[in-house]
């Protein structure tokens, strides 16, 4: 049996993988176009033909939304602006609850309390690391407005159960799709089920454009509600003629030109490339088969996963080991293994519930007549896979080959075989 690298033996994986990059000559001679035009962004902020925006931009948003067969796409500069643009065109008011995962990147929830709303974290499900619709049941009070989903990892929540709630408690819904373009549920693509969906285009997606992100609905309505967002809505309304002015406050979150044109090179690889993270992931899936302790990723049924993370379940009670011993004996062999996720109900701002000013607002706000609770103990199955049972590879950090999936999956094999070395090193 060859030594652990953790304790001296050969390293399974002794070169770095080489990053991913999904940006070709195509991108840069769009980029470079858009440069020599010197029209590098065609945003007016102001009622104008030009306060859609510039011509990429434009038909960047028809081929996003042609390709997800949604009525309306509108491009921003950031998921996270995305995600503020969302949760204000829903009409969300000071004090009202918004259901979140906890299991998410924390702007999903901090776009709720950009707008002076209180996050609600229901609990996830352990397969798929989606909200659980039971969860969400059991967390809607009468102040509840709206759920926030995320599709994490890139596998969609079980959205017929959510929106089956939403409908049932007239809630609004916004799907974060930030880690699953292009993954299917039931026929439809995720992103593309809730009221509003948001997808991302920042630098380490499957696709990107640096920074960037598109939300996308079938309602004209929210559509227009997140362009005005978008571009300074409190200077527009009045010429514009807009009646429902809550929520229409300024901001500037619009892609430039260079970004769209980027985007509509991006768009055309999107399946080619998830397909790549597909093909690894069942590599891995036939490579790490039967491995006491570990399970593999749940894909659920009529249901497609795009493996922006490569996720797994430990079990330390079938092996003896504890998950960190495991996942530091997995990365002195050169696996890129992490521990855990962000749970986002234990960060200081909800812990200390400071966000506006040094008060506790939107908490202590007279207009907040709920009582929410941010303690550990809220979220057990996060918590849980957070603190013992997770364990997750990025795939889109790397631009794995066959070859690199293979070291991986030897590595792996390597540490199960070296189990019992490692429980009396403990």
């Amino acid at each position: 049996m060859t030594e652990l690298a953790l304790f001296g033996g050969p390293k399974t994986i002794a070169r770095p993988f080489a990053k991913y990059n999904s940006i070709g000559r195509e991108e840069a001679e769009a980029a470079k176009a858009v440069v020599e035009s010197g029209m590098l962004s065609g945003f007016y902020g102001s009622w104008d033909s030009k306060f859609y925006g510039g011509e990429k931009v434009q038909q960047f948003e028809q081929n996003w939304a042609a390709f997800f067969g949604v009525g309306h796409a509108v491009t921003v500069n950031s998921a996270t602006s995305g995600l503020i643009a969302a949760v204000g065109a829903i009409g969300v008011e000071p004090g009202d609850e918004v259901i979140v995962s906890p299991w998410t990147m924390s702007a999903t929830a901090t776009a709720i309390v950009v707008w002076n709303a209180i996050p609600v974290f229901a609990d996830i499900e352990d397969q798929t690391f989606n909200l659980d619709p039971s969860s969400i049941d059991r967390n809607i009070t009468l102040r509840t407005r709206a759920i926030v989903v995320t599709d994490i990892f890139g596998h969609a929540a079980d959205m017929d159960a959510i929106m089956a709630i939403a409908r049932k408690h007239n809630l609004k819904v916004i799907e974060d799709c930030a880690q699953a373009p292009a993954a299917r549920y039931r026929g439809r693509y995720a992103g593309t089920i809730a009221d509003i969906g948001v997808y991302s285009l920042n630098y380490h997606k499957h696709i990107h454009t640096g920074e960037g992100g598109v939300c996308v609905t079938d309602d004209a309505a929210l559509a227009e509600r997140m362009q005005l967002i978008r571009n300074h809505a409190e200077a527009v309304v009045g010429d514009k003629g807009v009646e429902d002015i809550s929520n229409m406050i300024g901001f500037n979150l619009r892609m430039t030109e260079i970004e769209a044109a980027i985007g509509i090179e991006q768009l055309k690889k999107l399946r080619m490339l998830t397909d790549a993270r597909i093909d690894q992931a069942a590599r891995l899936d036939a490579g790490l088969s039967g491995l006491r302790g570990l399970r593999t990723p749940v894909v659920k049924k009529d249901c497609s996963h795009v493996y922006y993370v490569y996720p797994l379940v430990y079990d330390d009670e079938q092996t003896g080991v504890s998950r960190e011993q495991v996942v530091k004996a997995l990365r002195a062999e050169g696996v890129p293994a992490s521990m855990g996720y962000l749970n986002l109900h234990l960060l200081p701002m909800y812990q200390k519930r400071i966000a506006h000013g040094r008060g506790g607002f939107p908490w202590s706000a007279p207009f907040y007549k709920g009582v929410v609770s941010y303690a550990k103990g809220i979220c057990p199955v996060a918590e849980e896979l957070q603190d013992r049972r997770y364990i997750g590879m990025s795939m889109c950090l790397y631009d794995y080959t066959e070859q690199d999936i293979d070291l991986i999956v030897s590595a792996f094999r390597k540490v199960w075989s070296n189990l019992d070395r490692l429980k009396q090193a403990a």
